[in-house]
């Protein structure tokens, strides 16, 4: 291929790799993730490939060496000496199935950045680049508005309170659409684009309205603040008057919003809406914000550990070490609690915990180049309104990353928005090509001249790079397939396909294997798991067990593998208190609290295995020692009840009555309040059962039979005018219970 077509070819590259946002693998975990990045790095190491023989051919295309190319170097740097003393080397390298991060994808951003670099030097082809990206960024905000319906085709519909889009997550979306705002507001202001200043204009307004459902407040912030500053630079270097009014009407807006949510947030209208009462919650104590809180906390206390972990940290993608280490127990509300971190979510603390104060030093030079190159666009008046747009996006990307961590395609984005400022800055004199230029004196020709010499290593490359997609990439795909197909498999029911699919995802010694194991345990032990009194299901269990033992050995220090083969144990051994797989079950979980002492989750399955062992004494010391560490969570309560009544000692109602009063919205159920009547029906204590079926049909309203039952609880009370009263709202809510309800009256003395 000659130099030319071989040009054209790194180019259309690199414009496609505008659309790699917009990849979602629908049949893997991850879908919103692990296709974009499995693209990507495929994309990136066959214009890689075609990159070394492009300079073997012209050194002009070597990469530009300026103040962004070594701040960016300087970071890789950093992250390879973080990760080389990491915690868990592996992880630091390639990341976990979900994030698809570490050092590998890194050097792959490095590189794009380096080829977009090399291969842009017109700035048509820079407006080009950033057309399609908005185009992507567009397109990505239609999938979000899908998301609102009940159409298939939209992963993630089904009338979704807060878009995800193509991203898959409602923060990085908002981050990702963050980009496209800034990017098409920069677009539409720059002269000469009469003719697409509409596309520009809608293009903005599309984005920001996909910024705005999703309803995230640090994205939002950065939203409102970017504008802000976008409209006060406008109007500083540009003298416009409608900049001017339009930086008045945008402060004033925040401060009308900041106001409104003060005085309005507790209001039956604003409660009443769930996008409402979430954007106008300001208040530092809400949950959402307590936990960033608690996760920063535990990574700084993980931090400051050690002169080792200050200096270089935990390691990158990393940080569910240090988390779990210094766990608070606030985390944990009931069933359902996110009490996992992998990421800080906040990039500042996230870098400073994983890679050290080496690692956030080089982090925040990237931005101190990032600044300084806008700071001479700014003095450039052809150049004033890029400088203007990017620093406005500068702004609302740091804030924005303040709340939350980077993925695929904001990185994609982002170092893109790199390559052009570098481009901008580097603009000092055109080439015949009309190329910007950082150096003065650039020598030309080949690099290597014998032209055979460039075939064998073009061959080379391709035969390299057709072997590391293969291995790195299809691989890995192949093991993540056939996970979910046994996830697939298990939730139909079929255990022995499930089985397989599991073994066969486990055959593959690839990046992701610790998920896949951790998967087909999560399969065994959960509601759709088989039982284990089948021999094929012992043989399964052995497999997941084995797993298991694999992970804590490649993850030491990780509590969660143990959790995992703790509760294998706990169902081999539940039907059989002399059972040894209880204590084998202890001696995992036991190992795990002492990885992560205030994990309240370990305590249950300490309580557990004592449970199988009918050892009701330690069962309700573990019991007590969860409420002692988190005394407003419900669930801790009713098992402490529970075990307790279970041992003969009735004192445990006192518990399950306090666990009903302490249980956690979301963890409210009939359930509770039901096994509750069953204890009060054994004393004949109808005051409690009444109290207990109130709150039933505070919850679920739609049956019948529990205004019947409260009826009869009333009639026992001898409250016969509130007996008569439901049992005519249960005949509201059926009326075929009418018949049953006239028996009923009659018996107490009413007529229907």
């Amino acid at each position: 291929m000659d130099k030319s077509k071989l040009i054209k070819f790194i180019r259309f590259g690199l414009y496609l790799t505008a659309f790699v946002p917009l990849v979602i693998f629908r049949e893997f975990i991850s879908p919103f993730n692990v296709g974009k990045v499995i693209v990507f790095r495929s994309l990136i190491e066959i214009l890689g490939a075609a990159y070394v023989i492009l300079i073997l051919k012209d050194r002009t295309y070597l990469p530009r060496r300026d103040k962004i190319f070594w701040a960016l170097l300087l970071f890789v740097a950093a992250f390879t000496i973080s990760a080389s003393a990491s915690v868990v080397t592996h992880n630091s390298l390639w990341g976990n199935i979900e994030r698809m991060g570490g050092l590998w994808t890194l050097l792959h951003y490095l590189v794009y950045f380096i080829i977009l670099s090399a291969l842009f030097t017109k700035i048509e082809h820079w407006h080009r680049f950033l057309n399609l990206t908005i185009l992507s960024g567009v397109l990505s905000a239609f999938y979000g508005f899908g998301q609102k319906t009940n159409i298939d085709f939209f992963l993630g519909s089904g009338g979704r309170a807060r878009i995800i889009g193509t991203i898959g997550n409602a923060a990085l979306f908002a981050g990702y659409q963050l980009f496209m705002v800034f990017l098409s507001l920069m677009m539409f202001f720059r002269p000469n684009t009469q003719g697409a200043k509409a596309w520009y204009l809608f293009a903005f307004a599309i984005s920001s309205t996909a910024v705005l459902m999703t309803a995230v407040r640090g994205s939002l912030l950065g939203y409102g603040v970017g504008l802000i500053v976008f409209a006060f630079l406008w109007s500083r270097h540009q003298q416009s008057v409608l900049a001017k009014r339009a930086l008045v009407g945008l402060l004033g807006a925040a401060v009308l919003f900041v106001v409104f949510s003060l005085l309005f947030h507790d209001t039956y209208f604003v409660q009443n809406s769930r996008y409402l009462s979430r954007i106008t919650s300001l208040s530092p104590t809400s949950f959402t914000v307590q936990t960033r809180v608690w996760a920063w906390e535990a990574g700084l206390k993980g931090w400051s550990e050690g002169a080792k972990n200050i200096i270089l940290g935990w390691g990158p993608e990393n940080f569910n070490f240090p988390f779990s280490k210094h766990f608070n127990p606030n985390f944990y509300t009931g069933l359902g609690s996110e009490t996992f971190f992998d990421r800080a979510h906040n990039m500042f603390v996230e870098v400073l915990v994983t890679m050290g104060l080496l690692g956030l030093v080089a982090y925040l030079n990237i931005f101190v180049a990032f600044f300084a190159y806008l700071k001479r666009l700014l003095k450039r008046p052809e150049a004033a309104i890029y400088g203007i747009g990017l620093t406005s996006l500068a702004v609302a990307y740091i804030i924005h990353n303040s709340f939350i961590f980077d993925a695929a395609s904001n990185l994609i984005v982002f170092f893109g928005v790199l390559g052009f400022i570098s481009y901008l800055n580097g603009n000092t004199g055109p080439t015949p090509e009309g190329r910007g230029l950082s150096t003065d004196n650039l020598k030309q020709g080949a690099l290597l001249k014998n032209k055979m010499a460039v075939n064998v290593v073009a061959v080379v490359l391709a035969a390299f790079v057709g072997a590391l997609i293969y291995t790195i990439n299809i691989l890995p795909l192949k093991a993540n397939y056939a996970t979910t197909r046994g996830i697939v498999a298990g939730q139909r029911g079929n255990f022995k396909e499930a089985h397989a699919k599991f073994k066969e995802a486990l055959s593959y010694d690839v990046p992701g294997k610790y998920e896949f194991r951790h998967r087909f345990a999560q399969y065994l032990v959960g509601d759709n798991g088989p039982s284990t009194r089948e021999a094929a299901t012992r043989e399964a269990y052995a497999d997941a067990l084995a797993g298991v033992d694999k992970n804590i050995e490649e993850n030491p220090g990780d509590f969660l593998p143990y959790l995992y083969g703790s509760r294998l144990n706990i169902n081999l051994g539940k039907n059989d208190p002399q059972s040894p797989y209880n204590d084998e079950a202890l001696e995992y979980s036991m190992k795990a609290l002492k990885l992560s002492p205030t994990f309240l989750r370990t305590y249950h399955e300490i309580a557990q295995a004592h449970l199988n062992k009918k050892d009701y004494p330690k069962a309700i010391e573990y019991f007590q020692k969860a409420v002692d560490l988190n005394p407003d969570v419900g669930v801790h309560y009713w098992y402490l009840g529970t075990v307790k009544i279970e041992s003969g000692d009735q004192t445990g109602v006192e518990d399950l009555e306090k666990a009903v009063t302490v249980l956690h919205p979301h963890a409210s159920s009939e359930l509770y309040y039901l096994k509750l009547v069953n204890i009060y029906l054994t004393e004949n204590n109808f005051a409690k059962i009444a109290e207990m079926y109130e709150k039933i049909i505070a919850i679920n309203p739609g049956n019948p039979q529990y205004y019947a039952s409260l009826a009869v609880a009333y009639a026992k009370l001898g409250r016969l005018d509130d007996a008569e009263r439901v049992t005519r709202q249960a005949v509201k809510v059926d009326p075929s219970f009418e018949a049953d309800a006239r028996i009923f009256l009659r018996s107490i003395g009413r007529e229907f």
